[in-house]
C-alpha cells in the first residue's frame, strides 16, 4: 500500500513545537506527539533488509508502538484478530452501540480513567442482564467491547462497541439458547436500563470525591448543580442502537480486523496540509446521505486538539471481555459452548478462505521485495536509534 500523501506525523512535526509551547499538556500526550513523529524515522532507529532473491536492499525504521499511532496499528491488530479466530463459535453475533448524552461530553473529557471505567462497566452489566432475564433470551451470552471516544469530525463522542454472541448457555448449563432470528435484544429495554446503571455508579462517585472540575464544569462541584445535571439526564432517552447480525462468525472477523485497533483518524482521510490547515475527509453518518464523503477544514491547531482529545489514559485498555468471553473461565465456556450447540461447527465457523480473506487487508506487505516482486526481505543489519536531544 503506498504512503498516504500527508500523515498525522507530518502535522506534529510542523506545527507540534508550537502547539506544545502554547498549550500546558500532560506527559501522555507529550509522549503521544514525540512517538507519532519519530515513528519509522531514524530516531527510532531500525534495520537493513536484503531481498533473498534479487539482492535488493531498503532500510526500514522502527515503529513507535504507541496505540494513538495511525501507522502502528495493523501488526496490533492482525495479532488480536489471529487470536479471535479460534473463538468464534458457530453462531451469529449482534452489534450493540451504547452512547451517552451530549451534556456528559465535558465530564467524561475530564475524568476519562473514572468515567470511562463506568461507560464500560454500566454497558456490560446492561446486556449480562437483560440477555439473562427469562423474559427476553435468559441467558449467559459472551461479548467483547471496545471504546471509541471520536465521530468522524474528531469532536469528543465516548461510545462503546460491544460484538455478542446471538444467544447463550442456560442458567442451568444444560443447553444453548439461540436468539430470534435478526433480533437480539429489546433497545429500549437496554436504553432504559443502561441510563439507570450508569447515572447510579456516576452519582456514586460524585458522592466518594473521584470526580474532578475544572475549567468550564466548575459549577458541577455543587452537589445542587450535579444532581440537577443527572436528574434531567435521567428525563432524557439514551441512544442504545442494535446493528443486524453479522452473517456469520466470518464477518465477525472483518469487522473486528477494522474497528477493534482503530484511531481517531486514519491518514488516508487527510486530504490537504497547507499554510497552517488542514483538511480530511469525514462521513455526517446522522444526516439523510449518511454515507456521502464530506471535507472538513481546520487550522492545524485545532486539528492537534481535537485529535488528542481522544488520547487514552496510561494502562486503560480500550478492548474487554465479557461473560463467556472473560477471563480465566473463557477457555472452559467455549469447550461448553461447543458441546452445547447441535449444527456442526463447520456449517457456520470462518473457512480457511474466509479467515484469510479477512486477515489479508492487515498483514504488513512491506516484506516483499517491491523490485522483483518475488522475494521475501531478510534482516541483514541494525540501526541504532539517533541519540535524544538533552534539550
Amino acid at each position: 500500500m503506498p504512503r498516504p500523501a500527508f500523515e498525522v506525523a507530518d502535522i506534529f512535526r510542523t506545527h507540534g513545537a508550537r502547539y506544545r509551547a502554547q498549550n500546558g499538556l500532560p506527559f501522555h500526550q507529550l509522549k503521544l506527539m514525540h512517538d507519532v513523529e519519530s515513528c519509522r524515522t531514524a530516531a527510532l532507529g531500525g534495520h537493513v533488509e536484503r531481498c533473498g532473491h534479487c539482492a535488493e536492499e531498503r532500510i526500514s525504521y522502527n515503529s513507535c508502538c504507541n496505540r494513538h499511532c495511525p501507522k502502528c496499528q495493523n501488526p496490533a491488530r492482525t495479532k488480536w484478530v489471529e487470536c479471535r479466530k479460534g473463538e468464534l463459535l458457530p453462531v451469529d453475533y449482534h452489534h450493540v452501540v451504547f452512547t451517552i448524552p451530549e451534556q456528559l461530553n465535558d465530564l467524561v473529557l475530564r475524568n476519562k480513567p473514572q468515567l470511562y471505567k463506568i461507560l464500560f462497566t454500566a454497558s456490560a452489566a446492561t446486556l449480562q442482564t437483560i440477555a439473562a432475564d427469562p423474559r427476553h433470551l435468559g441467558a449467559q451470552i459472551g461479548f467483547f467491547s471496545v471504546l471509541h471516544s471520536w465521530g468522524q469530525n474528531l469532536l469528543f463522542h465516548p461510545h462503546i462497541h460491544c460484538v455478542a454472541t446471538g444467544g447463550g448457555i442456560s442458567p442451568d448449563g444444560t443447553r444453548w439458547v439461540s436468539a430470534k432470528p435478526g433480533f437480539f435484544l429489546p433497545v429500549r429495554v437496554l436504553s432504559r436500563l443502561f441510563r439507570r446503571l450508569f447515572l447510579e455508579a456516576l452519582e456514586d462517585a460524585f458522592r466518594r470525591n473521584l470526580l474532578g472540575f475544572p475549567g468550564k464544569i466548575g459549577a458541577l462541584r455543587e452537589s445542587a448543580a450535579f444532581f440537577e445535571l443527572t436528574a434531567s439526564l435521567r428525563r432524557t432517552e439514551w441512544v442504545v442502537y442494535s446493528k443486524p447480525p453479522f452473517g456469520g462468525p466470518h464477518r465477525v472477523l472483518e469487522y473486528l480486523g477494522r474497528y477493534t485497533h482503530r484511531v481517531a483518524l486514519d491518514n488516508r482521510r487527510i486530504l490537504k496540509v497547507h499554510n497552517g490547515e488542514v483538511t480530511f475527509q469525514f462521513k455526517q453518518y446522522r444526516s439523510a446521505d449518511a454515507h456521502k464523503s464530506r471535507t472538513m477544514t481546520l487550522t492545524a491547531d485545532e486539528f492537534i486538539r481535537r485529535f488528542l482529545l481522544h488520547s487514552l489514559p496510561p494502562g486503560l485498555p480500550r478492548i474487554r471481555h465479557y461473560g463467556l468471553f472473560a477471563g480465566r473461565t473463557k477457555k472452559r465456556n467455549l469447550v461448553r459452548c461447543r458441546e452445547l450447540l447441535e449444527v456442526p461447527a463447520e456449517s457456520l465457523l470462518p473457512s480457511a478462505v474466509q479467515i484469510q480473506t479477512a486477515l489479508s487487508p492487515l498483514v504488513e506487505t512491506f516484506r516483499h521485495c517491491s523490485v522483483c516482486l518475488i522475494g521475501s526481505m531478510v534482516r541483514i543489519a541494525r540501526i541504532a536509534p539517533l541519540p535524544q536531544n538533552s534539550s
